[in-house]
């Protein structure tokens, strides 16, 4: 799986923390649709940024985790567990990748016969053994593109949860 990249929102407000203490359940009714809806929103920007060689195998893979609970927290999560993505994620060093299955991408890719798809990956494997290859960086940047509306999205479900209690 991707090591995460974190988008960590504290709630340090005394009005917030009164509210928590007072009715946690209404925070909970509040909180988990809007961390859900914020799930998505980032699954939907971090799938679209997620190159693909027609099969969609990566982008399809990745998808919003389940939400869990510790003692202080609420922890909401879009992943994969495909272990290719980390380095489509971060690029990578020289290194000889398999030829297999690069051939195949080649055939879908660019529409190769199998012969032809043969030699154009071992020159793939080649180029990237002596350069590795480019990250596309698809989780790190569709956080950054919503990361303001999934601010917006918590902080309006934290007010409305206050205005619910009475604060």
């Amino acid at each position: 799986m991707i090591e995460p990249t974190i988008l960590s929102v504290t709630v340090d407000d005394d009005l917030v923390r009164r509210a928590l203490s007072a009715a946690p359940q209404i925070i909970d009714e509040e909180l988990v649709p809007a961390v859900f809806e914020a799930q998505m929103l980032l699954e939907r920007e971090v799938r679209d940024l997620t190159p693909t060689s027609g099969a969609g195998t990566l982008r399809d893979s990745i998808g919003a985790l389940p939400i869990t609970f510790t003692e202080s927290a609420m922890i909401a999560e879009v992943g994969t567990s495909l272990s290719y993505a980390q380095p489509v994620e971060e690029g990578s060093k020289p290194h000889r990748p398999p030829v297999e299955p690069i051939a195949e991408w080649v055939q879908r890719k660019l529409g190769k016969r199998p012969d032809e798809a043969k030699g154009i990956a071992w020159a793939i494997s080649t180029k990237i053994a002596k350069v590795g290859s480019v990250g596309r960086f698809m989780f790190r940047d569709g956080l950054a593109a919503t990361q303001a509306q999934i601010l917006e999205i918590i902080g309006g479900s934290v007010a409305a949860a206050v205005r619910r209690i009475g604060g």
